[in-house]
């Protein structure tokens, strides 16, 4: 199987397009496997990188691609989604809800691994990991392309990043 011709003729990607890859790749996940509709906020105002009573969780690219896509969540929203997905109260941070978000962000991997590479020989995921904290900062790559979506469920916000590069 190949790149998928629009994105293997570009040597980088705008952010319209990202965008829209990480759009259609939450809501799926999220409609299909959580039973909730976030509604994008995009674009964002400004650079996050910086989250307080958070998590998150990471699923990086490595071949034609490479990269991360993470999804970053207040703790409170992150009780409510993993509640949802798994059908039962999740009321602290345990085992569930890292398993919970670590399988949210390798399914929005999954997703977005599918848009990059038509059968995914090209294209490897790795295994989610998950971070959680009081105050903890995230760095990309400097020299990937990137994006950041801020999804509302209700009156709750998290985020959903892709980096990427195209590997020479």
């Amino acid at each position: 199987m190949s790149l998928n011709a629009e994105i293997a003729a570009s040597a980088s990607m705008n952010e319209e397009q990202l965008a829209k890859y990480v759009i259609d790749a939450t809501r799926e996940v999220f409609s299909t496997m959580v039973m909730m509709d976030p509604a994008d906020d995009y674009p964002i105002k400004e650079p996050l990188n910086r989250f307080r009573c958070s998590i998150t969780g990471m699923v990086g690219f490595a071949g034609t691609y490479s990269g991360v896509v993470s999804i970053h969540c207040p703790v409170a929203l992150a009780l409510k989604i993993t509640s949802s997905m798994l059908g039962m109260e999740c009321e602290e941070v345990n085992e569930d809800l890292n398993d919970a978000i670590g399988e949210i962000a390798n399914m929005l991997g999954g997703n977005v691994k599918q848009v990059l590479s038509k059968g995914g020989l090209d294209v490897k995921l790795s295994i989610p990991t998950v971070i959680s904290g009081e105050d903890y900062t995230i760095n990309s790559l400097s020299d990937s392309d990137c994006v950041v979506i801020p999804f509302n469920i209700d009156d709750d916000r998290f985020i959903v990043g892709l980096t990427l590069k195209k590997e020479d």
